[in-house]
């Protein structure tokens, strides 16, 4: 298998089959691929959909879980089962251009790990603004370059995969895995389009408790523990946790459809 495409579903059942025909149309031909998608426990028939597309394709695996674990969680359950040589993930709601899967690609065959870069961003201003901030603050905490922007359409090399499902913490936070596992890492531009169809399902919340993950996971890294700016991080994580569904020690999953 040359290409496992990872995609967490939630309220999404408008979208699934418009991606799935994009991404299709996109890869080249000679490439052997699937694509796992996981239905984080939709509100609307998102499963049926999922269900139907496996059917009617071979190459389509769907993963429905017991209850909504959260993007990260999602795409970590996902890995477990992928086959790929190269692997890429990205979101259900047709933002991420399925035509720059083979740029990607072409990244992944000198590097291990390669982010997008998103050009005239679609997201409303106060997600913009939250996802600079945490560009900031990551690349502080992990010490990664300001231009490597740690967004959820990514494709890395699966030999990164066994450091990564090794992680047995309940808190997964999947570019500290990542980040941990390599340094070949590059990025390119992409250019980021509206949401097909509905309303972003994302929420202030969730960049939030994403940040305070991406905090907890800081002890993977040989980092800046001793700094004053790191100390206080961690100590007001550990303070101020929010419960979410994120922190789990197990996850269910309800059945999958896998050919």
């Amino acid at each position: 298998m040359d290409l496992s495409i990872i995609i967490p579903v939630f309220n999404s059942s408008s979208i699934i089959k418009k991606l799935v025909s994009k991404i299709s149309i996109s890869i080249q031909r000679k490439k052997k691929y699937e694509i796992i998608l996981i239905n984080d426990s939709s509100k609307d028939n998102s499963w049926q959909v999922i269900r139907n597309l496996s059917k009617k394709f071979k190459y389509i695996k769907g993963i429905n879980l017991n209850k909504n674990y959260g993007q990260h969680t999602a795409i970590f359950v996902g890995l477990k089962y992928a086959k790929g040589k190269k692997i890429i993930t990205m979101d259900d709601d047709l933002q991420h251009p399925p035509s720059s899967i083979n740029q990607i690609l072409n990244a992944l065959e000198e590097y291990e790990l390669c982010y997008t870069l998103y050009l005239k961003r679609k997201h409303v201003a106060w997600k913009k603004g939250v996802s600079y901030l945490n560009n900031i603050f990551s690349s502080f905490l992990f010490n990664k370059s300001f231009k490597i922007y740690l967004s959820s359409y990514r494709g890395f090399d699966s030999k990164l995969l066994p450091k990564m499902l090794k992680n047995k913490k309940n808190v997964r936070f999947i570019d500290s895995l990542l980040l941990y596992s390599t340094s070949k890492i590059t990025s390119i531009k992409v250019k980021h389009k509206k949401r097909y169809s509905g309303k972003s399902n994302y929420k202030i919340k969730n960049l939030f408790i994403l940040w305070f993950d991406m905090i907890e996971n800081y002890h993977f890294f040989p980092l800046r523990f001793g700094s004053i700016i790191g100390l206080i991080c961690y100590l007001l994580v550990r303070l101020i946790r929010i419960n979410s569904n994120k922190a789990i020690s197990n996850i269910e999953i309800k059945n999958k459809t896998f050919n």
